[in-house]
């Protein structure tokens, strides 16, 4: 089953990586990112799973030898602070294309090095 995540998560990464690298439009790049770094998300948090294991909870009485396999919770609090990030980074950048779209008029890539080509006299 594991295996079966990781191809997942290594297209969810490929179709992301995709989105930025072919995108002209810097709102779909954002979205790109946004889709590459819930590749990785994926990833993380497939890893931190242990098959047959029980959450780590005091579920074994007294000072008896415990014989359960225990996931690991450190794997899924680490990648919910990385949403939280990757949150702050995609408003960040969605503002950044405000002021890109007040500034230029457009938000293309193509369109934006046309118009400081133009305005700078290099062709």
């Amino acid at each position: 089953m594991h295996n079966i995540i990781f191809i997942l998560a290594i297209l969810v990464l490929t179709s992301g990586l995709f989105i930025m690298i072919t995108s002209d439009n810097y709102i779909r790049k954002i979205i790109g990112l946004s889709v590459f770094q819930a590749s990785v998300l994926i990833f993380y948090i497939a890893l931190g799973k242990v098959n047959a294991g029980v959450v780590p909870i005091d579920i074994c009485q007294g000072a008896q030898q415990c014989a359960h396999n225990f996931s690991s919770p450190l794997p899924h609090v680490l990648m919910l602070t990385a949403i939280v990030v990757g949150f702050a980074t995609m408003a960040v950048g969605f503002a950044l294309i405000v002021q890109i779209k007040k500034e230029y008029g457009t938000i293309s890539e193509q369109e934006i090095a046309e118009k400081i080509w133009d305005r700078d006299g290099v062709k």
